[in-house]
């Protein structure tokens, strides 16, 4: 199998455990330990490159991945879109001279 597919197989299943019922939810956001992300992906360490190209090829599926260093959250994109935006005026009004020059 070469890297692609690997990559491919491994969102897959991320995909598909957004889908399973456990922790008392039907469905939706999980966290997952970098120990499990080592055994989906087979390896014994997972370098940065591979969590850059798993999370990209779950964004074209529609999910963020979050890498908060010993695990990762896994999302759907969807979630963010009903969040309320910040506006230029909201940020001029909290971008304030701090005195340093």
């Amino acid at each position: 199998m070469d890297s692609l597919e690997h990559i491919r197989l491994v969102a897959e299943r991320l995909v598909e455990l957004y889908d399973l019922e456990f922790g008392s939810k039907d469905r939706g956001r999980y966290r997952i330990s970098m120990k499990h992300m080592r055994i989906l992906t087979g390896r014994r360490r997972v370098p940065t490159a591979m969590i850059r190209s798993i999370s990209e090829e779950l964004f074209e599926r529609g999910y963020l991945l979050i890498d908060l260093e010993t695990y990762f959250v896994v999302l759907a994109e969807r979630t963010f879109r009903s969040y309320r935006r910040a506006s230029d005026a909201i940020i001029t009004k909290i971008d304030k001279p701090s005195g340093l020059a």
